[in-house]
């Protein structure tokens, strides 16, 4: 679990001022049921040809910014700050376009929802 949990914090804080070359993904808390993450885009998408293929459900947020996401069906959510999802284990996905010079801000939760994991 991330050292102090119990002081405040701001999930906008030290969000970048200019393009990042990678993604940013913080673990704000972890256990063996959940882990909640904060991602920070700044134009990153999932690289052509690969998909997201997760062992765990993610409920995902989109807190600030714009971003389509597809599945692998063909099925494709348009997120804009304050839409969120459940992604189901398994369930192929990818991010092809975020908003350009935007600073989008993520909260995703993955957790098992088979009670034997």
């Amino acid at each position: 679990m991330p050292a102090n949990l119990s002081k405040r914090k701001n999930i906008f804080s030290a969000l970048p001022i200019e393009s990042l070359n990678d993604e940013v993904t913080e673990i704000l808390l972890e256990n063996k049921q959940v882990k909640l993450e904060r991602i920070i885009t700044t134009g990153q998408t999932t690289p052509k040809g690969q998909w997201y293929d997760q062992d765990h459900d993610e409920w995902v947020i989109l807190l600030k910014g714009e971003a389509p996401i597809l599945f692998e069906d063909g099925d494709e959510v348009h997120l804009q700050s304050g839409d969120y999802i459940l992604i189901k284990a398994h369930q192929k996905h990818r991010v092809n376009w975020v908003a350009p010079h935007e600073v989008c801000v993520w909260l995703a939760v993955f957790f098992s929802s088979n009670s034997n994991t």
